[in-house]
């Protein structure tokens, strides 16, 4: 059963879908006693950035990532263990420069045109799989850290941004509830269709990035998944979020619908499109679009790019401001060249870059300058590709 499934599709973020031709999280496989298998993946990631502009600033800064996955099968069905870390809290709260980007918040105030680091603890969850017919299977996902059953699977498991070093300026649109606090998803899986249905805790993690917060299971999402041959991996999906911000937007709701469409075609070329409509409740409808891609041209030659457009009401966060909760709609372009290096074993080293450019109203001028700039700087270690 899990031959069959595996070469269709293969496994994202939490019980996410990707193309079976992306292979699994590519990292050090061990197998040990009692028919266990072992597998850990993971990075570290110095980056400098420079984003230009009246709102724009430079940083050196480190990402980092540690995956251990343990996985046993027995009669009848499997079992996953899965865990997953970052160092990133020793980062600022403040996260590094990203112009456009929103959400969260740093000192008690909105983070705006700065990503945040992620949590200390970004998985600490068990998937169980009983078969219930040849090449399907009923399943229980859930722990006191992962990811409901929304949107694609998150930026930094796709193949489509592996050596992107800038997390999306739409990440709160599509995969901002990849680190959830209380999740617990039931679904059913065959080889091409996959459904499921999440609780979990809708509130987006607060501050302190060393902790495991408390679960709230208050809100619930759909999922539906259709993976028709080992180049393409489908999904839609919706859900309600209760109070997601709650310190920016304490009395609002979210309902949140996605569709996405991932492509691989097992020779290098890996590529996501995304939607994603973000209904606040009180509030208006904000839509977000993503098309990226990586394509390794050869053993050592990478390019990757994003397009991104999205209407963000939260780039004037002082009430004061005559701007205050004005939707703008913009745009970035990003592109972006590495060099891959195999050193030994599963370790691998990755140099490159990338350049942004931003589309953008002219009402936004006076606060980021008329043509704003970024470029990236980056050399990533990693467990695999």
């Amino acid at each position: 059963m899990a031959d069959r499934r595996i070469s269709v599709s293969a496994e994202g973020s939490g019980t996410s879908r990707l193309p079976g031709n992306e292979g699994g999280m590519h990292g050090l496989h061990l197998e040990i006693a009692h028919d266990w298998m072992v597998m850990t993946h993971g990075y570290v990631w110095g980056v400098y950035t420079d984003q230009s502009g009246p709102r724009g600033d430079d940083k050196t800064y480190v990402q980092s990532m540690a995956m251990l996955t343990a996985e046993r099968s027995f009669e009848g069905g499997r079992f996953q263990f899965k865990s997953m870390f970052s160092l990133e809290p020793l980062m600022s709260n403040r996260g590094y420069p990203s112009l456009f980007a929103i959400g969260e918040t740093a000192g008690g105030e909105p983070l705006v045109d700065r990503q945040h680091p992620h949590d200390l603890f970004m998985e600490l969850a068990a998937r169980i799989d009983i078969d219930v017919a040849s090449g399907s299977s009923l399943y229980l996902y859930g722990g006191p850290v992962g990811e409901p059953a929304l949107g694609p699977s998150a930026f930094m498991h796709r193949g489509s941004a592996k050596l992107n070093p800038e997390a999306p300026i739409t990440h709160h649109w599509f995969d901002s509830s990849h680190i959830t606090y209380g999740v617990a998803t039931l679904g059913f899986s065959s080889e091409k269709f996959q459904v499921e249905a999440s609780l979990f805790t809708g509130r987006e993690p607060d501050e302190d990035r060393w902790n495991i917060e408390k679960p709230r299971f208050d809100s619930w999402s759909l999922r539906a998944a259709f993976t028709p041959s080992p180049d393409w991996a489908i999904q839609v999906s919706h859900g309600f979020l209760k109070q997601p911000e709650f310190t920016i937007h304490p009395d609002e709701n979210e309902h949140r619908t996605t569709a996405s469409a991932h492509y691989a075609n097992g020779n290098g070329l890996t590529a996501t499109a995304a939607f994603s409509a973000k209904n606040r409740d009180p509030g208006p409808t904000l839509t977000a679009y993503l098309l990226e891609a990586n394509w390794d041209i050869d053993d050592h030659h990478s390019v990757f790019g994003r397009f991104e457009n999205v209407k963000n009401d939260e780039l004037f966060p002082d009430d004061l401001s005559p701007l205050h909760e004005v939707p703008f709609r913009v745009s970035k372009f990003q592109a972006g060249y590495a060099y891959r290096l195999p050193l030994t074993g599963p370790l691998n080293l990755a140099l490159g870059g990338s350049a942004s450019a931003f589309a953008k109203p002219n009402a936004l001028d006076a606060a980021y300058g008329k043509s704003p700039l970024g470029f990236t700087l980056f050399a990533k270690l990693s467990i695999g590709h």
